[in-house]
């Protein structure tokens, strides 16, 4: 028998999750006639986060996938809290993650003359009335889980009554809390969202679009899924925190009979040592604990494009988490390893002392200097080398010496030779120490024939550091950022008087001045590069041409699970 032919293997692809699989069958099926349409609605109340950015790609991957269209609409209904900036802000994200929503940008608000028709349909049709109980009496009334609710008084109102309200409520005849317009489904379904639900009330709010046009404003659930329908969306594809609104969402659609979209729910994003409430989002804004939405430390992508993340690290993100129907926790190492492992194969790599010790090469001629060839990226071939300066006098990361070493510290200490990185062996003959007995400079010689850091005699050293020339070295303003919460769920707080605010890392942001190679003093903002053994790092907005400001998007390794392991 011939074998097979094993230069071409078949093809195993991978398992569709099951919102790709639930598109497919539909497609199988010609459920809606071969069309694939999503959208991607967020409420513009605040910047987008790293949970949002799954729910872009899922919305517009599985449209792109199947040839089909995703729209971008705004869910403006709650006047109060939006706001221009935020939608601005939003479109820019979602061009910056790499998707384009082309002509198809829409907002809740165009449809709201609609919706009105739709509440008056309702009406007509007794399935709304205008109740006027307090607010508070409404939440009350309905009941508990195990109990049914109470039907309002109001409740069997006139048509006529109802629509006459109703009319009066959108001419601005009351005040707000005084009536809303709410469905008349059933005090006693197991749904609860289905006693009753609010679908308008009164607010004397100008909103960012329609102005003071309106004073009457529908609730998100009466909104979205007409929004949807309006717009002949196939597949309605949101987080799981929606699926007990489900049900809401099919009654308004099969009562006004229009087109009913499916929705269908995934597990959101969640990361650790971080949160995904826009409200506590905007309370770290607003408190000043960070300088904004795009504070390098947020978890906006607005903050993690400003951090140096790539759009490609973190569409790789929402791809290996994948789509489920279970919500977990994902670990910010997960995140972070996937910009290692981009700028590993792209980034420059540079050398900057981040907390210099002088170093004074006592057998290297005075006034003298010279260039040495450095590879830029050892993982990219392409990249090619540049030439770094070299004189008598340098600077070593202070760390990098110990003047009374342990057994185990391999770097620098008194008559030990190490390698400096693309130059010669060093080794430390003495130590310089001001009145206060601390190490200012440290005097060391240098083996001229180990030029390229190889000995001709075959000797090995145990370390290599980085350096930069001291007198041809550049200052660079370094912001060393770190997780935003010292504990990886903050909401976890050891008793009940605790708040997630205690979880606060108060070290999550260090700036120190560094001393760099004389290549970086032109880097422009959004260069990234790796600052060798101290991890990668990227220009910030901040920047000028009299201070480079780099902010540093991620370790060389996850410095936190090494320190739970000493623990």
């Amino acid at each position: 028998m011939k074998p097979p032919n094993m230069s071409e293997p078949e093809a195993n692809p991978e398992p569709l999750d099951f919102v790709r699989q639930i598109v497919e069958d539909d497609n199988t099926s010609g459920k809606w006639q071969g069309k694939v349409h999503t959208r991607f609605p967020p409420e513009p109340n605040g910047y987008l986060h790293v949970g949002h950015a799954k729910a872009i790609c899922l919305n517009f991957g599985i449209a792109a996938e199947n040839g089909g269209l995703c729209n971008l609409r705004f869910d403006d209904t709650n006047p109060e809290k939006e706001d221009v900036e935020y939608v601005e802000s939003i479109k820019e994200d979602i061009r910056w993650l790499g998707f384009d929503w082309e002509d198809r940008l829409f907002f809740a608000s165009d449809y709201f003359e609609q919706l009105y028709e739709w509440a008056e349909q309702l009406i007509r049709d007794e399935k709304a009335y205008v109740c006027s109980l307090p607010l508070e009496e409404i939440r009350s009334g309905r009941g508990t889980p195990s109990e049914p609710g109470t039907d309002s008084p109001f409740r069997t109102r006139s048509v006529a009554d109802n629509l006459d309200l109703f009319h009066r409520m959108r001419a601005g005849e009351f005040e707000e809390g005084e009536h809303v317009l709410r469905a008349k489904i059933d005090m006693s379904h197991q749904v609860m969202l289905l006693r009753d639900p609010i679908m308008y009330r009164i607010r004397k709010v100008e909103h960012h679009r329609t102005g003071d046009k309106w004073c009457i404003y529908p609730t998100y659930d009466f909104t979205h899924g007409q929004s949807d329908s309006i717009e002949g969306i196939t597949h309605s594809i949101c987080t799981l925190e929606f699926e007990n609104r489900r049900p809401l969402y099919d009654w308004y659609c099969e009562y006004l009979k229009i087109h009913h979209p499916q929705q269908i729910e995934f597990n959101r994003l969640n990361l650790t040592y971080t949160l995904m409430s826009k409200r506590r989002l905007l309370e770290l804004v607003n408190s000043g604990f960070v300088s904004g939405w795009d504070d390098p430390r947020m978890p906006t992508i607005s903050g993690l494009r400003r951090r140096g993340y790539t759009p490609q690290s973190i569409r790789n993100l929402c791809a290996t988490v994948g789509v489920t129907k279970h919500n977990a926790v994902t670990d910010m190492v997960v995140l972070e390893n996937q910009i290692r492992e981009e700028l590993n194969q792209t980034a420059d790599r540079r050398m900057v002392v981040l907390d210099p010790l002088k170093v004074v090469i006592t057998n290297y001629p005075e006034g003298e200097s010279e260039e040495l060839d450095a590879v830029n990226n050892p993982e990219d071939a392409s990249a090619g080398s540049r030439k770094v300066p070299f004189g008598r006098e340098l600077f070593i990361e202070r760390e990098d010496f110990m003047e009374d070493p342990p057994r185990k510290f391999f770097r620098l200490g008194p008559e030990r030779e190490v390698r400096l990185r693309w130059a010669y062996f060093l080794k430390c003959n003495d130590v310089v120490k001001n009145d206060a007995g601390e190490i200012t400079e440290i005097h060391c010689t240098y083996d001229v024939d180990t030029k390229g850091g190889n000995a001709p005699d075959g000797r090995k050293v145990k370390a290599t550091l980085h350096w930069v020339s001291a007198a041809e070295s550049v200052p660079l303003t370094v912001r060393l950022y770190d997780h935003l919460f010292v504990t990886e769920d903050p909401d976890d707080t050891e008793d009940e008087s605790g708040s997630w605010q205690d979880n606060l890392n108060q070290d999550s942001l260090k700036t120190l001045t560094a001393q760099a190679e004389p290549s970086l003093a032109a880097a422009e903002a959004g260069y990234r590069c790796q600052f060798e053994r101290k991890g990668y790092f990227v220009v910030d907005q901040d920047s000028t041409t009299d201070e480079r400001v780099f902010n540093r998007i991620v370790t060389l390794k996850d410095a936190w699970a090494r320190a739970k392991k000493k623990k």
